[in-house]
């Protein structure tokens, strides 16, 4: 079954990897170390997406979830010794005060944090609550003696330099509170099913694709590295707790429409009827602000049926949260998903 162990081991291992989108290899590479000691044999596109088969014959199905997170890049080099930044990934600046981050250059890494032109309430009283929440009125602070811009060049800092944001995560009473769970909280449960099929606990009924993309954030993530006979896509990613939302902490989420229009009802009908099946809590929920990397093929002109499955995510792209029974129950549909047939040949729509 899934190693509820193994699948929290991992998930805090990938959030304290640094993986911004744009500087994803560290994430990739710890990634690739697993699946090889699981027995699996690592491939990637051009653009650099792992994948692995897993069963007999030719995939016929994808699962994919994306490494990828936000991140930030240096976009000036400020006469203050400071470092003017912008987002990478749709994030608010709101989330960014305070962070913790490290500055990758060409040849060092720093410390430092995002801090507001006007961070000091000592000196600049209540005007520090009245600027605006806003990129372009950000900095980095770097821990280092830097007092102008001549410092930062001597330094080794340039313009397009990538930031990490820290993850800081926390484990209470089943709540794993972190950055980035979006979406290694999904590549976590990804990895603790390949675990279960390497330990001969799953039994594949049709052979699949394990995905992890890296551009996701930047809507490009699933655009390309399926096999050619590949008919399904099923992407594993968040589904937003928040008011006027179905998704909730003990569930797994069934994406019933996107920002992009309605999912393949097929795929659908069979996720809802593997959960009923199998007693696996779960929502049915709709996005309006959000895709996922089954959007990205679509758009990208793949012909696939394409469905998305939730673990539940409070704050999402801010201060994250989910729970584990979340993940459990996310990682036992997926396990019911690769032990059934093709959504073609279980569901049919209006059924």
């Amino acid at each position: 079954m899934i190693n509820h162990d193994y699948l929290l081991a991992r998930l805090l291992d990938l959030v304290n990897t640094p993986s911004p989108v744009g500087m994803t290899e560290r994430a990739v590479a710890l990634v690739d170390t697993w699946l090889r000691e699981l027995g699996y044999t690592p491939k990637y596109t051009r653009r650099g997406v792992l994948t692995v088969d897993v069963g007999e014959g030719l995939p016929r199905r994808a699962l994919a979830a994306h490494l990828d997170t936000l991140g930030a890049m240096v976009t000036e080099l400020k006469s203050n010794g400071r470092l003017a930044l912008r987002n990478t990934g749709t994030w608010a600046a709101r989330f960014a005060e305070g962070a913790r981050v490290t500055i990758f250059c060409d040849s060092a890494e720093h410390r430092g944090t995002i801090l507001p032109l006007k961070a000091s309430g000592h000196r600049f009283n209540t005007e520090v609550d009245t600027q605006p929440a806003d990129w372009d009125n950000l900095e980095i602070r770097v821990d280092a003696v830097l007092p102008d811009k001549n410092a930062l060049v001597a330094a080794g800092f340039n313009v397009g330099d990538m930031v990490a944001v820290d993850a800081q995560p926390e484990v209470v009473d089943g709540f794993i509170v972190s950055r980035h769970l979006d979406d290694k909280a999904g590549c976590a449960t990804l990895l603790a099913l390949l675990k279960a099929v390497a330990d001969h606990q799953v039994k594949v009924a049709v052979p699949f694709q394990a995905m992890f993309t890296i551009a996701e954030e930047i809507g490009i993530g699933g655009t390309h590295g399926f096999g050619p006979e590949v008919e399904e896509l099923l992407a594993i990613d968040n589904g937003v707790t928040a008011p006027n939302q179905a998704s909730r902490d003990d569930a797994v989420t069934i994406a019933m429409r996107d920002r992009q229009g309605p999912f393949d009802a097929q795929i659908t009908r069979q996720m809802l009827e593997l959960c009923r099946n199998l007693g696996i809590p779960h929502e049915r929920d709709t996005f309006r602000h959000y895709r996922s990397d089954s959007a990205a093929a679509v758009e990208g002109g793949w012909d696939l049926r394409v469905g998305l499955v939730c673990f539940s995510l409070d704050s999402s792209h801010g201060w994250e949260r989910t729970h584990i029974a979340s993940l459990v129950a996310l990682g036992s549909l997926l396990k019911g998903y690769v032990e059934s047939d093709m959504a073609s040949k279980v569901a049919s729509p209006g059924s």
